[in-house]
C-alpha cells in the first residue's frame, strides 16, 4: 500500500482534518482530537490503538507492526509499514483508530 492509498482511506473518514505535524509527519485528527500520523518519506503511519491491539498486532507480524509513541492510559501507539500491511487490515486499523478518537455519536455513525 502507498501514501496515496492511505490518504484516499483516512480523508474518507467523517470531519477527518490534516495538519502537518512534527519531524515529517503528518497528522489526522477528528473533532481536534489525532489519531493518527503519516510520514511519507520513509513509509510509515502511527496509529492509535488500544494496549491490547498493540501487543496482538505486533506478536502476528512484527516485519509490519512495532510499538510506538508510548501513552499512559488505556490507549497505546502502533507503527504500520505501508509497503508491508493489507489494504484491507489497514482499513479496519484506521478506521478504529478514528473511532477511538471520534464523539461517540460520530462514531456510532459510521457503519462498520
Amino acid at each position: 500500500m502507498g501514501p496515496e492509498e492511505f490518504l484516499a482511506m483516512v480523508l474518507g473518514l467523517p470531519e477527518v482534518t490534516e495538519r502537518e505535524s512534527i519531524s515529517n509527519l503528518t497528522g489526522f485528527r477528528v473533532r481536534d482530537k489525532g489519531f493518527c500520523y503519516l510520514n511519507e518519506i520513509e513509509g510509515f503511519v502511527m496509529l492509535k490503538a488500544t494496549r491490547e491491539e498493540q501487543v496482538a498486532l505486533i506478536a502476528e507480524d512484527p516485519a509490519t507492526f512495532s510499538p510506538s509513541w508510548a501513552s499512559g492510559g488505556r490507549f497505546a501507539w502502533v507503527k504500520v509499514k505501508l509497503a508491508t500491511v493489507d489494504p484491507g487490515e489497514m482499513n479496519e486499523l484506521v478506521t478504529e483508530a478514528w473511532r477511538l478518537s471520534a464523539p461517540k455519536r460520530l462514531a456510532a455513525a459510521l457503519r462498520p
